[in-house]
């Protein structure tokens, strides 16, 4: 769930204040892809480091690790709230990049469809000119079928022995 800005700032430092200020929405809008490129990974860098202060409070209040170090002010849940906002944050900058490569993909996909279209319309219009030139014209192709001399007069003889056939057997009814 989403905290108010009141809260975030409440809990962080005056640098990490200033990172997540640039996460909101008027100064995330104005910056450009390089700056939302470093505060992605600064961003990343507090929450891994917020997460592992967390995990390591966590363990140091159930007693399964020692404390080591200095002590730190603040309990697991202080850290994991610190956590949450640099998770907003970054979710946040994630979100504006994504916005910005989908409008530079739609504006490159926008000029290259442009550029086709003034190719096509390039090649479209530019006609060949009519010169008066001569040609061999079609050439015959030679039929496939056999060349084969029948005699008229057999011609039309299986139908005429059909014919008679039928009526031969018509006759004898």
């Amino acid at each position: 769930m989403s905290a108010p800005c009141k809260f975030e700032l409440s809990i962080l430092n005056h640098d990490e204040k200033a990172l997540v200020q640039t996460s909101h929405h008027p100064e995330i809008g104005d910056a450009d892809r390089a700056t939302l490129e470093n505060l992605k990974s600064s961003l990343r860098k507090l929450r891994d480091r917020e997460r592992t202060l967390a995990f390591q409070r966590r363990r140091i209040s159930k007693g399964t690790a020692q404390p080591r170090g200095q002590s730190v002010s603040g309990t697991a849940e202080h850290s994991l709230h610190r956590k949450q906002v640099f998770v907003a944050a970054l979710k946040r900058v994630n979100k504006e990049l994504a916005r910005l490569q989908k409008f530079e993909a739609r504006r490159e996909l926008g000029e290259a469809a442009r550029r086709a279209l003034s190719l096509r319309r390039a090649q479209q219009f530019s006609r060949p000119t009519n010169e008066p030139t001569s040609h061999e014209g079609m050439k015959a192709i030679p039929s496939r079928r056999r060349n084969i001399k029948l005699p008229r007069s057999t011609i039309g003889r299986v139908s005429q022995a059909n014919k008679r056939a039928q009526a031969a057997r018509d006759s004898r009814r």
